[in-house]
């Protein structure tokens, strides 16, 4: 019989191309979701009955404990950019992480791989960052064995990063950003599913930073975008921290009184996670020691950002007919 992997998160960005990556090696695969009939596309990813979702939710131990019960393999890509009433930074990046290898643990599941992310620190300024340090701790006291990625800022068709400041540009003159001198290291998707994917196979235990080909700082990043979405006219404008602290405490009292309903654009506590370069390290073990060679943003950004141009699809036989023209 095929060997059973759970993930954690599988329905999520990432988990979704780990999902599809894990049942194309031949697992069985079980995607652990808090709403599993939500999520029901994943059985897609593979033969009739070979993915399938069931009920769990990260902070509850019993649902936990349930999800991973005969499993091989357990891989957890839960994680927040922004804490939200009981979804704080503690309970999911640490407490949710302690349960999950815990549990492993105590079941003999050998193979574990965490996803954290570049910046993990201890003694990080912010709470994101000290909290996806304090889970990778959390998880290796319980499985020492265990392979943990830290990718930088992701990217693909569903992110919320390209596509979020994409959809941005279609309004105004100006397009904001906050730390346009950061720099940033994006990280196609499913490189960091194809890492996942030898974190439970072949990958020797340890910490991998994974970051995309090219290296560039949030301006730079953002004038690509531009340039594809035919809107390279914009000004970028740094704008200063005073005043995006200000709106990220408005943002949180809108979210407050909305219950919620209304998310967030902007924490604080994201601010000061931009002012820190978003970068492998120095030394780091990375894509090279796992066999990947990772593909650059510049090659797959144009086929999922086409939508945010003036005329969406039609822009290039727009272009195609004015150079008919001259």
């Amino acid at each position: 019989m095929s060997k059973l992997v759970t993930i954690y998160g599988g329905s999520g960005f990432v988990g979704r191309y780990i999902a599809r990556r894990m049942a194309k090696d031949g697992w069985r695969v079980r995607v652990a979701t808090r709403v599993p009939d939500e999520n029901l596309y994943v059985r897609t990813y593979g033969e009739v009955g070979q993915v399938e979702p069931v009920a769990c939710n990260i902070r509850d131990e019993a649902s936990v404990e349930a999800a991973m019960l005969g499993a091989d393999a357990v891989i957890n890509c839960v994680g927040i950019l922004a804490a939200f009433r009981k979804n704080s930074f503690d309970s999911v990046h640490v407490e949710g992480a302690e349960r999950v290898a815990r549990l492993a643990a105590a079941a003999g599941i050998e193979k574990m791989v965490h996803i954290s992310a570049i910046g993990a620190d201890a003694q990080a300024e912010a709470e994101y960052s000290r909290t996806k340090a304090a889970g990778e701790a959390a998880v290796l006291r319980h499985v020492p064995n265990a392979v943990i990625l830290r990718p930088s800022v992701v990217f693909g068709p569903e992110d919320n990063f390209f596509n979020r400041f994409a959809s941005m540009s279609r309004f105004g003159p100006v397009l904001n950003i906050i730390g346009a001198d950061t720099k940033f290291q994006p990280v196609y998707v499913d490189d960091v599913a194809k890492a996942a994917v030898a974190g439970v196979t072949d990958a020797a235990p340890g910490i991998y930073e994974l970051g995309g080909p090219d290296v560039a700082s949030f301006r730079d990043w953002m004038r690509l975008m531009l340039r594809i979405v035919r809107r390279d006219g914009k000004l970028i404008y740094d704008m200063p921290k005073g005043i995006a602290n200000l709106m990220a405490g408005t943002f949180g009292v809108i979210q407050k009184i909305s219950f919620g309903n209304i998310d967030a654009p902007l924490t604080r506590d994201q601010i000061k996670n931009l002012a820190h370069d978003n970068v492998v390290s120095d030394g780091a073990q990375g894509f090279a020691e796992l066999g990947i060679e990772p593909i650059a943003a510049g090659s797959v950004l144009p086929e999922y950002l086409w939508r945010y141009r003036p005329t969406g699809q039609f822009e290039t036989l727009k272009e195609s007919a004015d150079n008919l023209k001259v």
